[in-house]
């Protein structure tokens, strides 16, 4: 780094320190911090993204195989059947944890055993950008840290959030139906800890600038065991104040533009993910200007594409993305349907009248999908998100041809892969995995719904028997993923219009260097029949459909879509792409 550079950096940290912790500590801070970054090992240079970035997302042990570890399975499943389709993997919290599915980590700084070891995690490194989650709003009951603090020794006790019962705490906006505080009995006497998200995940108290200092470690760690991406679990609950939401704080952001700071500087091909399950508007605030999160989940999509093929009508799904603004320069979407968590609908404020949202949370409760509920500023409850998995929260009324099921689930899968941004798809879905009862019943927590473990051996003949409806779309979604990877109008920074073709039809125009695609997705159960001389589709000498070539005519005449059908469509003459 050169000299300006560095004095550049330093005069960043040092103002985002004092906004944090005032002039006088900022100035004891910033030389450790400092010192940090200039001690992390060489990094490797920014990469930078493109078309071919495609992210898997799973569970370190959603694979299971014998004679070898989980994180083995993963990365021998992945390294022959999907590296000619995902660049990268992210593999939810692997470290020793307490509860929640590893999000109540005992460790940071460990791989649980049971799922292999460091060796495993970068073996996988090797042939993928690997994900890693920073769990950094709050950390386990079990941890050394809470001991510590429990014990009253340092520097445990100091690392965790407090507050008197008797404070009004009626303003924070709370993602549970759980109580905000928890005590627990002390070296000290009773001390009642915030618990954001349950009693066992107790709050980090970042107006310590030791825990900012403890958790610089561990992403400088984590960046040089491999990490290409770093997801900021729950972030927007970090910073509390009392007489606040204790949401979207401005010193949150500046915890995570200091986070950017530092590795821009020891980390540069690493990417920041915030993970902020909210409405539009608050959740891209977490591009900063350009200075914050590298990428954001595009967390109203979900809901938005459901809306749209259960009602068969897209003009919510075009209205909304025709209103987006494209990221700051450097920064991107995460464009995704399913994930471990629930289908979020708190995204859905603001985008369509409240009685829609309520027809739509109501029609799936109707069909037995559970409605988790979050506890609002009033005392009241409120849904926050479904527990389902993608797949059956798209199923048809009972005793819909197996086919159309799929198609319909299909369509949902291939709109995120022509949207500005990276697409990611979770595990399951790739799976086509259908609702996990039988998790449910043994853990009692509607999540395990969409957060199924498979033996190979059992799944191997589920998505390899030709003509399944898991083999349908298994090796469908593969098919589109791998033709995606060569059209670079889906670059994630390509320019995208989106157009207007009605209530049946969704269209997504990307533009790059002189080269376009027209992405169509049919979202009706009928026959669609698009002219071929639409306004959108004005081109001379005709359209190819890339995922159907025989489909489309090759000159003027009419494109037809099968119910749920979907084309990419390049003009004729459009030089072929490399085979997937």
């Amino acid at each position: 780094m050169s000299t300006e550079a560095s004095d550049a950096l330093r005069a960043r940290l040092s103002a985002r320190l004092r906004r944090l912790y005032g002039a006088e500590r900022a100035e004891q801070v910033l030389p450790q911090l400092q010192d940090r970054i200039d001690r992390a090992a060489p990094a490797r240079p920014r990469a930078g993204w493109s078309e071919r970035d495609v992210v898997l997302i799973t569970y370190g042990d959603t694979l299971r195989s014998p004679g070898e570890t989980p994180l083995q399975t993963l990365e021998h499943f992945a390294h022959e059947r999907l590296a000619d389709a995902f660049s990268a993997i992210h593999i939810l919290p692997f470290f020793p944890f307490s509860s929640d599915d590893g999000f109540s980590v005992v460790d940071y700084r460990e791989v649980r055993a049971e799922l292999g070891d460091w060796a495993d995690v970068q073996a996988l490194a090797e042939h993928f950008r690997v994900g890693f989650d920073l769990v950094l709003n709050h950390a386990s009951a079990g941890c050394e840290w809470f001991r510590q603090f429990l014990a009253d020794e340092a520097p445990g006790r100091d690392y965790f959030v407090t507050a008197d019962p008797a404070q009004d705490l009626s303003a924070v906006v709370r993602p549970r139906s759980l109580p905000l505080l928890t005590a627990f009995d002390t070296a000290g006497g009773r001390r009642h800890v915030w618990t954001t998200f349950s009693a066992d995940q107790v709050d980090l108290d970042f107006t310590n600038p030791d825990v900012l200092l403890t958790f610089v470690d561990i992403v400088l760690e984590y960046a040089a065991r491999g990490a290409g991406l770093l997801r900021l679990d729950a972030v927007a609950f970090l910073w509390k104040r009392l007489g606040t939401s204790c949401l979207h704080l401005p010193e949150t952001h500046e915890v995570v533009k200091l986070l950017r700071d530092v590795v821009d500087a020891a980390a540069p091909d690493t990417w920041l993910l915030t993970e902020t399950n909210v409405p539009h508007a608050e959740n891209v605030s977490y591009f900063g200007d350009g200075d914050e999160a590298h990428l954001v989940y595009q967390f109203s999509l979900p809901p938005l594409l459901l809306l749209s093929l259960i009602h068969g009508d897209a003009r919510p799904l075009t209205r909304w993305a025709a209103g987006l603004a494209p990221p700051p320069p450097g920064c991107g979407f995460l464009n995704f349907t399913a994930s471990h968590d629930g289908i979020g609908v708190r995204p859905l404020e603001g985008l369509i009248p409240a009685a829609e949202r309520a027809a739509l949370i109501d029609h799936l409760r109707e069909r037995g999908v559970h409605v988790a509920t979050k506890r609002d500023p009033d005392g009241g409850d409120s849904p926050y998100e479904l527990n389902v998995t993608y797949v059956d929260a798209l199923r048809g009324e009972p005793g819909e041809p197996v086919a159309l099921h799929a198609a319909r689930f299909l369509a949902s899968q291939t709109v995120p892969l022509a949207l500005r941004g990276i697409p990611a798809v979770y595990v399951q879905s790739l799976f086509g995995t259908r609702d996990w009862d039988a998790g449910v019943a043994r853990t009692g927590r509607p999540r395990t719904i969409n957060r199924r473990s498979w033996e190979l051996d059992e799944l191997l003949p589920r998505i390899e028997r030709r003509g399944s409806f898991h083999a349908t779309i298994h090796d469908e979604l593969l098919r589109r993923i791998r033709i995606r990877r060569t059209l670079s109008p889906f670059h994630p920074d390509a320019e995208q219009r989106v157009h207007d073709l009605g209530a049946d039809l969704f269209a997504v125009e990307r533009r790059l260097a002189g080269e376009r695609v027209v992405a169509v997705t049919n979202v009706t159960g009928c026959h669609v029949s698009l002219p071929a001389d639409a306004p959108a589709l004005e081109v001379d000498g005709g359209w190819i459909d890339r995922l159907e070539p025989d489909r489309a005519p090759r000159a003027t005449g009419e494109i037809r879509l099968p119910p749920y059908g979907c084309a990419w469509l390049v003009p004729a003459g459009t030089p072929a792409a490399p085979a997937p």
